[in-house]
């Protein structure tokens, strides 16, 4: 690897710095500021990466990220937020400020320019009360703001005042010793006044809109450069794929039973079997079942051959007490609970191939079969076991019916298999000050003899299938780590028997009266409910060369996927089909508590289409807030706010006027367009963030890939606003054919967001679809190969009647369903007792800790710079209707802002404001 950097460049020093605190190989460059490193390039950028393959990185930030990682210390979610918001809103600030302070010598300006995101930087260091950005140790978040940082901050004649956080902060990161040589090489001991090169070398600051386009955080090669500067090779590659047109091919022919082809790329998804007597609430929902069926629509949009299976889990203790409570037997229970969930998924739009479940003759046949070559081949073991028995209920307690003290860190809610806190299994006996959850009384301990999988026996064939399945595989951070620590902790050999009634049983002649354990029993769901879905299910299920897997869960079934159930598997030595991609999330918690079915509190799934909101609405927002990377949490606030500006704002909005415009200017037919230089650059930069698209979610990156769809609307709306095709239809005949192309061109764009939409909200997808009378070949044209936008629209097409896509969710709905699903909240952390009657300032304190302060400043910026466009049209004498429409956003964009800083929005007055 060679690193290229030069001497006053302020990008430099968080790579300089970066690359000697994780230590990696790698010859460093010195060049001048002119010189062009990356030749595809038509400006020069510095620092660049050139990587052993070939390739170059010419962003600061993602040199700093790679250098992380290729180092072994991998970044999460909070880390990459961190780095969103050094692009987003701090480098924007730190330009205005450099130029300020070196080229126009005004040092005096500098502190108003950096107020608030300095405001908001010491607000959150305050509030995590942890030394570093993002915890206890120093991370490439760290490094990338300090380097950003270090010129200002470090000059003597700048002071931080009241930012006694940062300043703390900004110190620690600075006494590191490859810190303070990154400033030696690159200030050369001359402070601001090194980089007064640099600075005159580069364009004035550009205005707000760069902002909005910014790449996904996690995508390694993001470039604010990338977004502002396309090369002419870049613009004809695009214009000439642009007019190629749809591809002829007919759509991919989805009958049932699907199997495996020869020559296709043969994909099973799995979802983590849902519990049959838990009704599920939003976080099982985005954990497992939403997120395989992304992948899964996804896939079929690619062209993949693709199955996707789910059902219910049904034996166990929790089915047998819950029967006992409802006056049913199990199987009524379970029948009666599988509906359930059936409705669910289906409400949700959970497009599975077969929904099954695991009471059946299949699931019998085939876990006793595994059983049985597990035995013959000796990896079964006997040993008497200890278990908690409670005497009032009398009956063995079923692991997660115990409750008590973990004896690893003291949680003190620890369950009877597993600690929610540490992720550490558990044997219940093991607990401490145990209570049966459903009595609450204190269980006593009873021997009982039972069939153990002899893991040990089968670690090295595990670990070397894990090797090799972790390295090709997308596997994601959370379950590498959770497995790993799982080998490192040495394995044990796992019960997998129970002394229970509802279950498979047993079938050896020793242990007859018992069932086969839970964890043992239930992933073999996956294989029966196949085999129920059809007869081959061994095409799928013993053909690891032809079909890749995938299992989506939340974090703590891995161990279950990654150790026991694949030790099962191997063990069996039949050649099943293994994982090749275990997809694990965080948690997603409700507001600042849990979800909780018994106190009230947060929405479950039976409850969602009762709030009047519409499926895919509830999709896109869980989908944007998906745990990926850490916990996140469901808040009735950000979901309208992300409802009102990403769907109604910015996605919405475009696309209606895209379809508005061809309704009205040109009697519902698509006019000719002539690309221009720009049309062309726009269709460049939409193809880059379609192809971006594509990479995240080959990856699996659900979450990254929509922000993607969100800024080619961006970039469609200000292309509109930049062209106004409603004032160049008045024009001479040069200014109508100019609003034809812009026209064009949106409705074209328009289409490609359909079918990018289609796996988050396939009812919008379809519904923009058939406003634009799109024909069919576009869904299976676009996301093909690396990615190509086309024209699918061409001048002539008639499309059919456009309508709003989205509704503003109000205030005072957002507040009575709050309080409708807020229940008797108990919070994460422990805190003192409080009235039961909060006073309403005490509320409003709460909800202001919970704002999204990135966004506030964002609408702060927006709502001033929409300010400023209608004092112009009005200055302007502008057509009525067009400044109307002006007025409109800019209110809207005020009731956003008043919402984000948490205040109480009273009904408007209907009348407008003079002047």
């Amino acid at each position: 690897m060679k690193l290229f950097v030069s001497e006053g460049n302020p990008y430099c020093l968080k790579v300089l710095a970066a690359l000697e605190l994780t230590g990696v190989k790698c010859d460093v460059q010195y060049v001048n500021h002119e010189e062009k490193v990356v030749q595809f390039l038509n400006h020069p950028a510095l620092p660049a990466l050139l990587l052993p393959a070939g390739q170059q990185l010419f962003s600061a930030n993602a040199i700093c990220r790679y250098l992380f990682e290729v180092s072994g210390q991998n970044y999460n979610d909070h880390c990459n937020q961190w780095l969103e918001w050094e692009v987003t809103v701090l480098q924007p600030a730190l330009l205005r400020a450099l130029r300020t302070a070196v080229l126009q010598g005004k040092g005096s300006d500098v502190s108003q320019i950096l107020q608030s995101p300095l405001n908001f930087l010491d607000q959150s260091l305050l509030k995590g009360s942890k030394p570093y950005l993002t915890g206890e140790a120093i991370s490439v978040a760290d490094i990338v703001l300090w380097g950003a940082l270090h010129p200002i901050l470090s000059d003597s004649s700048f002071t931080l005042g009241e930012h006694n956080s940062v300043k703390t902060w900004f110190d620690q990161v600075a006494a590191v010793h490859s810190c303070q040589s990154a400033v030696k090489k690159v200030l050369q001991g001359k402070g601001l006044q090194a980089m007064k090169s640099y600075m005159q070398r580069q364009p004035a600051p550009q205005n707000s809109q760069c902002r909005d386009a910014q790449p996904c955080n996690n995508n390694p090669a993001e470039s604010e450069e990338r977004q502002h500067f396309v090369s002419e090779e870049e613009c004809e590659a695009a214009a000439l794929a642009w007019n190629k047109g749809l591809s002829s091919c007919p759509a991919p022919d989805r009958q049932h039973p699907i199997l495996p082809q020869e020559g296709k790329r043969n994909v099973l998804v799995t979802s983590a079997l849902p519990y049959v007597n838990n009704v599920p609430h939003l976080g099982n929902i985005i954990g497992c079942v939403l997120s395989a069926d992304v992948f899964s629509r996804y896939g079929r949009l690619r062209g993949w051959n693709m199955l996707f299976v789910c059902g219910t889990d049904e034996y166990g203790t929790a089915t047998e007490n819950k029967a006992r409570e409802e006056g049913l037997t199990p199987q009524q229970i379970c029948d009666k609970y599988h509906a359930v969930h059936s409705s669910i998924y289906s409400w949700f739009q959970i497009d599975f191939d077969f929904f099954g479940r695991t009471t059946t003759e299949k699931q019998t046949e085939i876990a006793q079969n595994i059983f049985w070559r597990l035995h013959k081949h000796g990896y079964l073991v006997e040993d008497t076991v200890e278990q908690l028995r409670c005497e009032n209920c009398q009956r063995f307690l079923a692991d997660r019916f115990v409750e008590g003290t973990c004896p690893h860190c003291s949680y003190p809610e620890a369950r009877g298999d597993q600690c929610d806190k540490c992720g550490r299994l558990i044997n219940a006996v093991e607990l401490r000050d145990p209570q049966c959850k459903v009595c609450r009384q204190t269980p006593v301990i009873r021997s009982s003899k039972h069939l153990f999988l002899d893991l040990p026996k089968l670690e090295s064939q595990l670990e070397q299938w894990l090797e090799k399945s972790t390295s090709t595989g997308d596997w994601t951070t959370n379950a590498k780590q959770i497995t790993h620590s799982w080998i490192r902790d040495g394995l044990k050999p796992r019960c997998i028997t129970r002394d229970l009634h509802w279950g498979t049983p047993v079938p050896h002649p020793d242990f007859k009266e018992k069932v086969f354990y839970v964890w043992f029993d239930a992933p073999i769901g996956y294989l029966s409910i196949t085999a129920n879905y059809t007869s081959e299910w061994e095409k799928w299920w013993k053909n690891p060369l032809q079909v890749e897997l995938y299992n989506f869960m939340a974090k703590d079934n891995v161990p279950f996927h990654s150790v026991v159930f694949p030790c099962s598997l191997l063990g069996a030595q039949d050649n099943y089909t293994l994982v090749n991609h275990l997809v694990a999330t965080e948690y997603l918690n409700y507001e600042d508590t849990k979800f909780s079915k018994s106190r009230g509190t947060g929405v479950f799934g039976d409850m969602a289409k009762d709030t009047g909101i519409p499926s895919d609405v509830w999709r896109f927002y869980l989908l944007y807030v998906r745990p990926e990377g850490q916990d996140s949490a469901f808040s009735w606030a950000d979901m309208a706010m992300k409802n009102n500006s990403e769907l109604l704002n910015n996605l919405g909005n475009f696309i209606n006027r895209a379809g508005m415009f061809v309704t009205k200017f040109f009697e519902g037919c698509v006019p000719v367009m002539e690309l221009q230089r720009e049309d062309k650059e726009l269709l460049a930069v939409v193809g880059w963030e379609l192809q971006q698209y594509i990479q995240l979610m080959d990856k699996v990156k659900i979450r990254d890939a929509l922000k993607h769809i969100l800024n080619i609307s961006r970039h469609g709306n200000q292309y509109i606003q930049v062209n106004q095709p409603w004032k160049k239809i008045k024009g001479e005949e040069s200014e109508r054919l100019r609003a034809g192309t812009v026209t064009g061109v949106a409705v074209n764009i328009a289409c490609l967001l359909s079918v990018m939409l289609l796996p988050y909200m396939p009812l919008v997808s379809q519904t923009i679809r058939d406003q634009l009378n799109a024909p069919q070949s576009c869904v299976y044209t676009m996301l093909q190969g690396s990615g190509t936008f086309v024209c699918s629209l061409s001048a002539g097409h008639r499309i059919g009647t456009v309508s709003p896509l989205f509704q503003k969710l109000e205030a005072e709905q957002i507040e009575a369903l709050k309080k409708r699903f807020g229940g008797q909240q108990a919070p994460l952390q422990s805190t003192p007792s409080t009235p039961a009657a909060a006073p309403a300032a005490a509320i409003k304190v709460a909800a202001v800790e919970r704002l999204d302060s990135e966004k506030a400043e964002q609408l702060v910026k927006a709502v001033a710079e929409q300010g400023d466009k209608v004092r112009a049209l009005k200055a302007q004498k502008a057509e009525k209707d067009v400044i109307a429409a002006e007025v409109s956003k800019l209110l809207e964009l005020k009731t956003q802002l008043a919402l984000a800083e948490g205040k109480n929005l009273e009904p408007t007055s209907k009348k407008g404001k003079k002047k």
